[in-house]
């Protein structure tokens, strides 16, 4: 399965994670997001590993729980990929909900845009080609302040502060900014030498990361052992 990696997932128990996904989050999954994840899946992973990228179902289930518990409307989401926490997100919302998603990448979008659509969610999505801070000036150059609810952020890793000034001033008071892959595999509790090359450069920016958001008293904040981490940042001023 495409979220059943030991790479993307921290748990050192492949029976406990199994247990996770097969009692729990598999049985809940919406159709269209399996469909989703396993064409993801077919497409990227068998030739370069790359649903790796996709939000596991456990952590969308956790996404979309919070979203209805936030009563959200109105959520900006960096990094799409094939769009498995998109469609994750537009299932959430409420029918007028919206939804301002950004990525360069517009062929991995309108590869899973057709499960967006077949799940009937396409009209809460407004898709920009952009680079993310480019984009998110621009929503602040439109008057777009404190109208969002929520952010969902799985992008650069190296401009995750730089996202986070702009979308603190996105975001209503009371409004979340999720940030994800924040334990980069669990790389950020070991030493250089024992970490794999592909993954350093990205854990020294997590760890700069992690460091500023526990001192930025803007923000509340949670770290998620959940995928390979999560941090739910609450605006409150």
């Amino acid at each position: 399965m495409a979220d059943n990696s030991p790479k993307k997932n921290i748990l050192q128990s492949t029976a406990l994670l199994q247990y996770i996904l097969e009692a729990n989050a598999y049985p809940r999954e919406h159709e269209q997001l399996k469909e989703l994840r396993e064409s993801t899946f077919e497409k990227f992973d068998k030739s370069m590993n790359g649903s790796v990228m996709s939000v596991p179902t456990d952590e969308g289930l956790f996404l979309s729980m919070l979203l209805k518990l936030m009563n959200a409307k109105k959520t900006i989401e960096i990094g799409v990929f094939t769009g498995y926490s998109l469609l994750t997100t537009a299932l959430a919302l409420p029918a007028d909900g919206q939804i301002t998603t950004i990525d360069v990448n517009r062929r991995s979008f309108e590869f899973g845009l057709p499960f967006i659509k077949k799940a009937g969610v396409d009209h809460k999505i407004n898709f920009v080609e952009s680079q993310a801070l480019i984009a998110l000036d621009n929503l602040l150059s439109d008057g777009k302040e404190e109208e969002f609810d929520f952010a969902f952020v799985d992008a650069i890793k190296s401009e995750y502060t730089k996202y986070h000034e702009l979308l603190l001033k996105l975001m209503k008071v009371g409004g979340v900014i999720a940030y994800d892959n924040t334990l980069w595999y669990g790389s950020v509790a070991l030493s250089d030498d024992v970490v794999h090359e592909d993954l350093k450069e990205n854990k020294t920016h997590i760890q700069r990361l992690n460091a500023f958001l526990v001192n930025d008293m803007r923000v509340e904040i949670a770290l998620l052992s959940i995928g390979d981490g999560v941090t739910l940042c609450r605006r409150i001023k």
